[in-house]
């Protein structure tokens, strides 16, 4: 059955669940951001113990800090904010583009279908006007 939207019931289940996806996929980028701004924050605290070490006569573990930690990667050599280009460029982008593409064919762009499905009938069954 179609309704005003011109959507059948699985088309709009289907959106629904795009929808749904990609709002979890940007819930996902914001830890991921989180991750990488805390990364961040704790690699500059080792770098406040590296100069403070130095200072007190520990060369060796400021050595160790310069040399081996601050400057190395958390996954595969790859400093956090590689990690979010990577998973912006390699994926992110690339879902946005196609739910957008699926939502323009199906819905004419139109972005929550089921909620706005919703939101007409909350209202037409409320006694006040809209």
């Amino acid at each position: 059955m179609d309704d005003q939207q011109g959507l059948n019931e699985s088309e709009r289940a289907a959106l629904h669940d795009l929808q749904l996806g990609i709002e979890h996929l940007h819930r996902g980028y914001g830890h991921l951001l989180a991750f990488h701004h805390a990364v961040g924050r704790g690699m500059n605290r080792f770098d406040d113990a590296r100069e403070k070490l130095r200072a007190s006569g520990h060369d060796e573990h400021a050595d160790a800090l310069r040399d081996d930690l601050l400057p190395a990667g958390v996954v595969d050599g790859q400093w956090t904010y590689e990690l979010v280009e990577a998973f912006v460029d390699e994926f992110l982008d690339p879902v946005d583009e196609f739910e957008a593409a699926v939502r323009e064919e199906l819905a004419d762009g139109r972005r929550h279908v089921t909620e706005d499905r919703q939101r007409r009938a909350w209202r037409e069954r409320s006694e006040k006007d809209w």
